[in-house]
């Protein structure tokens, strides 16, 4: 059986945040919290709060062990783009692209 937890439109670029979170798949629930609260990234403290969120899914509605669990999945999606404008140089308007994240961890219980 496996728990999981989302978190939608997270301000952080996708491209950031998949640095982070190839760090943590496949490994233990406990390793991988481990590994994310020594990481001096923004990225870290946001995915953390979703793997401790799938973690308490599968003990309280599933009733599965800590100790058990490990990373099954764990990806990022974008989300929307807040488009926004700056003037640029000689009277032009550059972009400016603020990107969000989807951030999804599942956890399953070693066979």
């Amino acid at each position: 059986m496996e728990a999981r937890a989302v978190a939608k439109t997270v301000r952080i670029a996708p491209r950031k945040a998949r640095l982070v979170i190839d760090l943590i798949r496949n490994k233990s629930v406990i390793e991988a919290d481990r590994i994310l609260a020594n990481l001096n990234k923004e990225a870290a403290r946001l995915i953390r709060k979703v793997l401790v969120s799938a973690t308490a899914n599968a003990e309280n509605n599933l009733g599965l062990d800590k100790n058990n669990l490990y990373v099954k999945e764990a990806y990022i999606n974008e989300g929307q783009t807040m488009k926004r404008a700056r003037m640029g140089s000689r009277g032009h308007v550059d972009p400016i692209k603020k990107r969000t994240s989807h951030i999804t961890v599942v956890v399953s219980e070693k066979n």
